[in-house]
């Protein structure tokens, strides 16, 4: 009986101990504030249509995926907290899908044109085959045609910044993905002797004829740099190229105040919960309800904890997961001590009946979390959208916490209370609702 006050008492310091930790670490200068959504937060909504006109339909996914993870590494940079960036399609034509949007939310930044600004910086990298056609009518001048050869920034490993050997000109060097090198090496073998064009932003940087084939995956930018400009083109291809062209469609300013309203709501509504739950526990289970409480309470702090930690990026969605879930907790527990009441009416002494109960509550504890976090991976797994999937994380870590709380905080409290000797007061006590 000591052993399990003892633990009883390292459960409570330890939950006090986070408690405190969640509570101390909510201040401005601190790098454990719980991160919020943009629609807590305000921020900026920007939607861009991407071209995918010049990639072939079989590349189309995978195109897109490395345009997020561009973008999403360029916005990082900028030390947005929790950008979101997402890509979405819809609408096919002879197999091919024709509007490809990419979606960015960046919490915090209300300044739309700045939010604009960290995207349009990102630079388009091209290779194209350059070839002179007949002059247009009534000119003289040849007529060039620009044939893309599927070689951009998506297949480019890292830019580099060296000087030529002879005039010591800044030139830019880059290395190709093995799937880079690859393509590098078959386009240049196949058009030896023709121009191959390097393009940034549309842009012509070079112009350099093909001599040979090089299977290095190495290519070198030389144009007219100045050191400066050579070292800016570095690091923006470094933080990530454009593999498609992107243009702005949409843009939408969200306010902080709506998100603190939405905030405020969520707390309000989670506040109201608890009391309601934490009355019915007290009114029907008496003090096992009040054990309840206890460990409810600390399925909380150890929620927001994680939360912080991890970090959870909270959404409105986010917050209805949670409070969710705290119905889930308060499940377990009901599962546990409906199984002692049974005991109890069997006529087992109240060690035996708190310990059966918690052994043949288990099995039904044990599937329905594993049912509901089954449906949370499903969910987070197959959401196309941050909401659902904000949702999904929040519920799903819930589920597993409350099966921590309701099997081992619950039975330590209940067992910790040493309850030995049996009559009318603790009979009531533990009654659970019967008389």
């Amino acid at each position: 009986m000591f052993r399990q006050r003892i633990i009883a008492l390292l459960v409570i310091v330890a939950a006090i101990a986070v408690g405190y930790f969640v509570y101390q670490t909510e201040s401005s200068n601190s790098n454990y504030n719980f991160k919020l959504g943009l629609d807590l937060n305000g921020g900026s909504h920007l939607v861009y249509q991407a071209d995918v006109s010049e990639v072939t339909a079989g590349d189309i996914a995978s195109s897109m995926e490395a345009l997020r993870n561009v973008i999403e590494r360029r916005v990082n940079l900028f030390g947005v907290s929790e950008p979101i960036v997402q890509t979405e399609s819809a609408g096919l034509i002879a197999g091919k899908t024709i509007a490809q949007k990419l979606i960015v939310e960046l919490p915090g930044v209300a300044d739309i044109d700045k939010a604009i600004e960290m995207i349009g910086k990102t630079p388009l990298l091209e290779f194209k085959l350059v070839q002179e056609g007949p002059p247009a009518a009534g000119t003289t001048t040849p007529t060039l045609t620009l044939i893309p050869t599927g070689l951009t920034g998506r297949l480019l490993k890292r830019a580099a910044l060296e000087f030529g050997q002879n005039i010591g000109e800044p030139q830019v060097l880059l290395n190709f993905t093995d799937e880079g090198k690859n393509l590098f090496a078959k386009i240049t073998k196949e058009n030896i002797g023709k121009v191959l064009g390097i393009f940034l932003d549309g842009q012509p940087l070079s112009l350099p004829i093909v001599r040979e084939e090089i299977r290095d995956g190495n290519a070198v930018i030389s144009g007219d740099f100045t050191p400066t400009e050579a070292k800016t083109l570095v690091r923006d291809l470094n933080y990530g190229a454009l593999p498609v062209p992107i243009k702005l469609l949409s843009t939408q300013k969200i306010g902080a105040s709506l998100g603190a309203d939405a905030v405020k709501a969520g707390v309000k509504a989670g506040k109201i919960s608890f009391l309601v739950i934490a009355l019915f526990l007290i009114l029907w289970y008496r003090l096992p309800g009040v054990v309840a409480i206890v460990a409810l309470t600390i399925y909380i702090i150890l929620n927001l904890a994680i939360f912080k930690l991890i970090p959870v990026t909270l959404t409105a969605a986010g917050i209805a997961g949670f409070i969710l879930s705290i119905g889930m907790a308060v499940d377990a527990n009901i599962l546990i001590f409906e199984r002692l009441k049974e005991e109890l009416r069997r006529g087992r002494t109240l060690q035996d009946a708190i310990h059966e109960g918690f052994a043949r509550a288990w099995t039904s504890i044990r599937d329905s979390n594993l049912s509901s976090l089954i449906t949370a991976v499903i969910l987070f797994w197959l959401a196309s959208t941050s909401v659902i999937k904000g949702f999904a994380l929040v519920f799903g870590i819930g589920v597993l916490t409350s099966m921590l709380t309701a099997i081992t905080v619950s039975r330590t409290l209940l067992l910790a209370l040493g309850v030995k000797k049996e009559n009318k007061i603790t009979r009531f006590l533990f009654s659970c609702g019967i008389k």
